[in-house]
């Protein structure tokens, strides 16, 4: 992650946006006086929010569990060539 200061951030807001969101890489602001904060596009933000969801979710992490157990064994559910098709579009 780069580091800029607040006041290279505000010469440069549109750039530095700009590569947030192409790159999808975040970028740290450091201030004088307080907190730093970082920048990072919606789609990051929200991506980031889901996996900390499905972390959160003993439930899901479980079923997560299980799947990687039974895909590992080869003893996992196996779709139908209509279900497959369905999934990718074909």
């Amino acid at each position: 992650m780069d580091t800029i200061s607040v006041n290279q951030f505000r010469d440069k807001l549109k750039t530095f946006v700009e590569k947030v969101v192409t790159n999808h890489t975040p970028i740290k602001v450091t201030r004088r006086a307080g907190e730093d904060f970082v920048v990072i596009s919606a789609d990051d933000w929200e991506r980031e929010q889901e996996t900390l969801y499905v972390l959160q979710n003993s439930s899901l992490m479980k079923q997560i569990s299980e799947s990687v157990v039974t895909h590992s064994k080869g003893t996992g559910y196996t779709p139908t060539s209509e279900e497959l098709n369905e999934i990718t579009g074909i």
